[in-house]
């Protein structure tokens, strides 16, 4: 008999919401935290099928003196080019989720935690997640934010939260909703709550 896998919470959120800030948090209280954008690295590196697979669709001209994934050459060539894009995506991103997957499914503590920016994007793949934790903030916040941290202007901030799921299709989603706006010993608060929460759902299922 297989053994269930581990009570696996999804956390999301919009661009510049705090999602690394919550996480960490979490990581603190000794919950395994397993990244997607961490997946995304393993599985295109030297001698995956993920980077064969890239060179196949795309040319060798994506890598670089390393034989490593030229992931700046790789953004300029699927910018522009929205087939390019869903080809490339289509090869990452189940990959991805069958690494995120694997994860959970040989994880022994009570619960862990799975970052997925593009959550809400891709939900309809993602439905042997048990819960999902939406890190909240206002589009104005989030502008302000990215602004702030990656230093660019207005405009490109607001083009960049147009090509992510809208606010309002993250809260339909999401089971658990932390405001991000607040002070950080709010955020600890919540962080706190919730981790007993899920201790309990994981306890009792």
């Amino acid at each position: 008999m297989n053994r269930r896998q581990a009570y696996a919470v999804g956390l999301t959120g919009g661009i510049a919401a705090g999602k690394t800030a919550v996480a960490r948090r979490f990581e603190a209280l000794g919950v395994p935290v397993h990244d997607a954008d961490v997946a995304a690295r393993a599985v295109v590196e030297p001698g995956s099928e993920g980077l064969a697979a890239i060179v196949a669709a795309f040319g060798a001209q994506v890598l670089d003196a390393d034989g490593r994934l030229d992931r700046p050459a790789m953004r300029r060539h699927v910018f522009a080019d929205a087939a390019a894009k869903q080809q490339l995506e289509a090869i990452v991103h189940p990959r991805v989720r069958e690494w995120l997957h694997r994860r959970v499914i040989a994880e022994t503590a009570p619960y862990c935690l799975l970052v997925i920016p593009l959550l809400a994007e891709n939900m309809a793949h993602y439905r042997w997640l048990d819960r999902i934790l939406l890190v909240d903030v206002t589009e104005a916040v989030q502008i302000e934010r990215l602004c702030a941290r990656d230093g660019i202007d207005r405009p490109l901030a607001e083009r960049m939260l147009a090509h992510q799921a809208s606010r309002a299709e993250r809260l339909a989603l999401a089971d658990d909703i932390i405001d991000n706006s607040g002070s950080e010993a709010a955020l600890e608060a919540h962080v706190q709550a919730l981790h007993r929460r899920y201790l309990a759902l994981a306890a009792g299922r």
